[in-house]
């Protein structure tokens, strides 16, 4: 097999985190190196392929290859020769066929994302990274403004257990490995060696996996991070800020890590109260063994002697109180350490870190002095070694492991990252209906209440302050389930302290009942007190997911935040409100234009309404891994948000496939969070008022109206138009995604009677699309909304929005998705799978397409996409080439899969096998 890369015939020099480079290697020196790897790695590839299945396959793998490589430049020949061949083969040999090439793609992508770390660090010499850059920028700005801003900098990604990762964790070690070896520059017979292992490896899950099995995958990626990249980079961002004459306050928290595997409880009836303890369980084991290694290295490193320097009075009187909490301790070490202060409190630090282990992992009960409830207490234990040291002419001493291990502590907490609960909101009114009807207070049943009843019954009984629910005398069913769901909260808040999980997130949040209706369940598990001593231990998040509730997401708000008890509410959590914007559904039910315009007008309105009522927002951004889910490139992303509307804190959604190819190899690791944190400092602090006029600005939104309008509508004539489900369920393998095993959430809703499309999740809708390389989600209908505009007469004005960076991120990813979408293939899989009678359906998607890509065109002002970025394009079109043989393989085998109740295990997997090579293929699924 030869090299993926193409010949490069330019080098493009655009921003580090532009879309080209999100997208890959962009410049001629890293591609001649990429080329050079993938090169040597096929070429070990050939050489498994005909050790484990002899000369024929090999040989079959490159005649499907090159002809393949012919049909895609135009040779009709080609396409019929490779149909014909791949219709022939036996079940058997179409595993084997799929199976060398996905992991030709899968050891591409693994040296792509190696040279992709090594230009990045290329182009930021001498450490003149994205952070330096704007720490630069800030010298001249108020000071006082920047400091108080530092003091509550907080950036927290998510992980979440979306399920878009189709490659298993056991194939992710060993390309992990590869990407080792050729790092070290190890010999050819150490990475054949791997080579081999990946072909011995099974890329397929046996099973669903459970819950506790995707803990455990999205835990091995934030260790990775509390033990690298964060306190690597807080480390650095400390040192940017000194250098620039301002300082990082001391309880700042500037990046922490956040996730949802174990709390989203929303269509996933798997993630249960014991479940959801279980995961907090394991995170926190984690978090505590960084920590531990931490302390192992202090403990060897601070070898300071009394008998040469002195230490501070607090260190004494903490030895003292250290001595009489944990004597054991003391009466094992101060023999050995009498005159070492330091590494005689390490070890009781050490004492302390087991036994909360142990107490967290055995269910036991907290003892003070003798191990820790949350963070606070080991904070402050390493804090007044770094106040003794500091005060003893140490303080290049404490600036080395143990400023690391106060950062990686004030980072991580004792329990690795913040666990979101999630539930949709109906399922608090079922509850609360059980409750209310039991007690029979009401006219009528709970359930035939109007939402402005329901409002007005909640804040009253909000501010009542009584007990709503008898539990001695038991919990109505519908209810148990979700008020243990808050129990389980309060009682892990309590044993493993407050930061463990304390967001509550309401999806489908379309009313203030649905809001009121969280904070009197939360009152219930007293978490929530509004009357006596205030105080709240829970942040209650609204998500607006549809373009209907973004649309209304603003006066929500403004409702919500005049209710005098939700306002309290809102005022014990520090008169900080988060909320969340949900790109899929709104994506899904809309399309993208509409979909990130209404995104963009919900961020608007919520910055208004926080400054109305003196309440600070915190915006959670719910982005999936393809552009059709919100995907793209983080600093583009923050850069065009709304002036105001990023206030130095930020939540965002890592997902699927993202976190693999982002989070994987150390350096892309540090990359992303820093240029997440470094846009989010800009954003707060140089885009706090409008670039452009009222009167620009307000014409820029009236050609956005024109162009939402009328995208919204081409796209719902799509998605409406009879015929649709059925032309999607079989024009692409959107049903195999559930037997691929890549989540433990069902790829649909529940619902009564036959599936539809509004039954089906966002994920695989933007599965199936980008399989069959339509792509729809992540373009259709702009093309529609651009020509509608200039032929209403704003074509001069699209020119001039062409300086906005909402409008030019809208363009810049749709353009990279149009890149991916091939139009000649998609039509081989109507051609061969689907009803000539729908066969109209892909006419008008071609019709889009073409208005979209010509639209897209003039606006970038080339004849071709990409035109900017030709060595990102030309690799596109080699990736195509070979992509070609799994497409044509998926079909036929799709054809045979449809045509028996049993098909062969072999076929089944095989087919599997073809989903897999072509998400690695296009380095993105849904």
């Amino acid at each position: 097999m030869t090299d993926l890369a193409s010949d490069p015939t330019a080098l493009d020099r655009r921003t580090p985190d532009s879309v080209a480079q999100h997208a890959g290697v962009i410049s001629e020196s890293g591609h001649e190196a990429l080329r050079a790897d993938i090169r040597r790695l096929s070429t070990m590839l050939g050489e498994t392929l005909a050790h484990h299945g002899g000369p024929e396959l090999l040989d079959l793998v490159e005649r499907v290859r090159k002809l393949s490589r012919s049909a895609v430049q135009g040779d009709a020949a080609g396409d019929a020769e490779v149909t014909r061949l791949l219709s022939g083969l036996d079940a058997g040999t179409a595993v084997s066929l799929a199976r060398a090439f996905s992991q030709y793609f899968q050891l591409a992508n693994i040296a792509e994302q190696r040279h992709r770390a090594r230009e990045i660090s290329a182009a930021h010499p001498n450490g003149r990274g994205p952070m330096r850059r704007l720490i630069e920028r800030l010298g001249e700005s108020d000071r006082d403004e920047v400091q108080e801003v530092l003091a509550r900098t907080e950036l927290r990604p998510v992980f979440t257990a979306h399920p878009t990762e189709s490659t298993r964790q056991s194939v992710l070690a060993v390309l992990r490995r590869v990407a080792e070896a050729l790092d070290r520059g190890a010999p050819d017979e150490t990475l054949a060696a791997l080579v081999d292992l990946l072909w011995q490896t099974d890329e397929l899950r046996p099973g669903k996996p459970t819950v506790a099995d995707e803990a455990r995958a999205i835990g091995w990626y934030m260790e990775q991070l509390g033990r690298g990249a964060v306190p690597d980079l807080l480390g650095e961002f400390e040192r940017e800020v000194r250098a620039a004459g301002f300082t990082v306050p001391e309880g700042a928290r500037p990046l922490a890590l956040g996730c949802w595997v174990g709390g989203d409880r929303d269509g996933n009836p798997n993630v249960t109260p014991a479940v959801t303890r279980e995961v907090l369980e394991l995170y926190s084991d984690r978090a505590v063994r960084i920590h531990e290694t931490l302390v192992e290295e202090l403990v060897s490193e601070l070898s300071i002697s009394t008998r040469v320097i002195g230490v501070s009075e607090e260190l004494r009187g903490s030895l003292a109180r250290d001595r009489r909490a944990l004597p054991e301790v003391h009466d094992r070490f101060i023999r050995l350490n009498a005159h070492e202060p330091y590494r005689l409190k390490l070890s009781y630090v050490q004492a302390r870190l087991a036994n909360t282990r142990a107490r967290i992992k055995h269910g036991g009960e907290h003892q003070p002095g003798r191990d820790y409830l949350g963070p606070s207490g080991y904070v402050e234990d390493l804090a007044v070694l770094d106040r003794s040291l500091r005060g003893h002419l140490g303080g290049r001493i404490a600036d080395g492991t143990l400023a690391r291990a106060l950062r990686t502590a004030r980072a991580l907490g004792l329990h690795l990252a913040e666990l979101d609960i999630r539930e949709h909101s109906a399922r608090h009114h079922d509850a609360l209906g059980a409750v209310y009807d039991v007690l029979g207070e009401l006219d009528k049943p709970y359930a035939e209440l109007t939402r402005a009843e329901r409002t007005q019954l909640l804040s009253r009984e909000l501010e009542s302050g009584r007990p709503l629910m008898r539990r001695h005398y038991g919990l109505p069913e519908e209810a148990v389930d979700v008020l243990a769901t808050f129990d389980l909260l309060h009682d892990v808040q309590h044993e493993m302290g407050p930061e463990v999980a304390q967001t509550y997130i309401v999806s489908m949040c379309q009313g203030v009942d649905d809001m009121l209706a969280v904070a009197v369940l939360a009152r219930e598990a007293f978490m929530v007190e509004l009357q006596h001593d205030p105080r709240s231990s829970i942040d209650l998040v609204p998500l607006f997911e549809t373009v209907e509730e973004l649309s209304q997401a603003g006066q929500l708000l403004d409702e919500l935040l005049s209710v005098p008890g939700y306002r309290q509410q809102v005022r014990n959590r520090g008169d900080l409100q988060e909320v969340m914007l949900g790109y899929s559904d709104s994506n899904k039910g809309a399309g993208i234009t509409t979909s990130q315009w209404e995104i963009h007008r919900a961020q608007r309105q919520l910055r208004d309404i926080g400054a109305k009522h003196g309440v600070r927002l915190r915006l959670f951004h719910g982005r999936g891994g393809s552009v059709g889910r919100g995907g793209g490139p983080s600093a583009e992303a923050v850069a065009s948000a709304p002036f105001g509307s990023v206030d130095a804190t930020m939540k965002v959604t890592e997902q699927g496939e993202v976190v693999s190819d982002k989070y994987s190899l150390p350096e892309l690791a540090h990359h992303n969070l820093e240029i997440m944190l470094a846009s989010m400092l800009e954003a707060t602090l140089l885009h706090q008022s409008a670039r452009w006029g009222g009167a620009t600005l307000d014409r820029w939104d009236e050609a956005m109206n024109v162009v939402s309008d009328a995208a919204r509508v081409a796209y719902r004539g799509l998605v409406e138009r009879p015929g649709l489900p059925e032309f999607f369920a079989t024009a692409t393998p959107v049903d195999e995604l559930g037997r691929l095993n890549v989540g433990s959430r069902p790829s649909r809703r529940p619902g009564r009677g036959a599936p539809t499309l509004d039954d089906l999740r966002a994920i695989p809708w933007v599965f199936g699309w980008t399989q069959t390389r339509m792509v729809v989600p992540g373009w259709y209908g702009l093309g529609s909304g651009l020509l509608a505009a200039r032929e209403a007469g704003y074509g001069p004005v699209l020119d001039e929005m062409k300086q906005w960076p909402f409008f030019t991120n809208l363009l810049g990813n749709v353009e990279m998705t149009l890149a991916k979408t091939d139009l000649r293939i998609a039509g081989f899989y109507v051609a061969e799978l689907v009803d000539p009678e729908l066969h109209p359906i892909f006419d008008d998607i071609v019709a889009e397409h073409a208005r979209t890509l010509r639209e897209v065109l003039r606006l970038a002002g080339g004849s071709t996409l990409l035109a900017r970025h030709p060595v990102l394009r030309n690799t596109l079109a080699v990736r195509s080439a070979y992509l070609e043989p799994l497409h044509h393989l998926q079909m036929e085998l799709l054809a045979q899969r449809r045509k028996t109740e049993e098909p062969d295990p072999d076929l089944h997997r095989a087919l599997l096998l073809t989903i897999n090579g072509i998400a690695a293929g296009l380095r993105n699924t849904g």
